[in-house]
């Protein structure tokens, strides 16, 4: 007996980051708070970050079909790029909150992530994803933006 297996990404193999995203996830466990973690871009060009942290972000999402970003927050890039073998829709929204960005996986699961400036202070960058990414942390994306380094 065979199994039948579908094609999305059957025999693809998973495309490695160029450069290891500054990235931090809450575990994988219930849902807590507004967002599933941070992330901390190395600049405003959101084509050129996008293809490392949607690498790392498709182990546990799988193949992403869609990125929602803010259009206030990033040059305006293309509709869609090709990234990891396939095509992603990047949809850019006024109403997106700001300093997030959600990942779409085509299974219909989805990450949500704070947005630190590339700008940021290294040490307060360090302290706002750490922040995020706690396992009960219910903080708001304007609370988690303010915490210091001194925390």
């Amino acid at each position: 007996m065979t199994l039948k297996q579908d094609n999305t990404d059957v025999g693809r193999p998973h495309t490695h980051p160029v450069q290891t995203p500054r990235l931090r996830l809450k575990p994988k466990a219930p849902l807590s708070g507004y967002v599933d973690g941070a992330w901390w871009p190395h600049s405003e060009d959101l084509t050129a970050e996008l293809p490392d942290l949607l690498s790392v972000l498709s182990v546990r999402l799988g193949p992403i079909g869609r990125v929602i970003y803010n259009l206030n927050e990033w040059a305006k890039p293309p509709a869609k790029f090709a990234t990891g073998g396939r095509m992603v829709r990047l949809d850019g929204y006024r109403l997106q909150p700001v300093n997030t960005v959600e990942v779409l996986g085509l299974n219909g699961n989805k990450i949500v992530l704070l947005v630190v400036s590339p700008h940021a202070d290294p040490d307060q960058a360090h302290a706002i994803m750490m922040t995020a990414a706690g396992p009960n942390d219910a903080s708001t994306v304007e609370n988690l933006l303010m915490v210091s380094a001194a925390e």
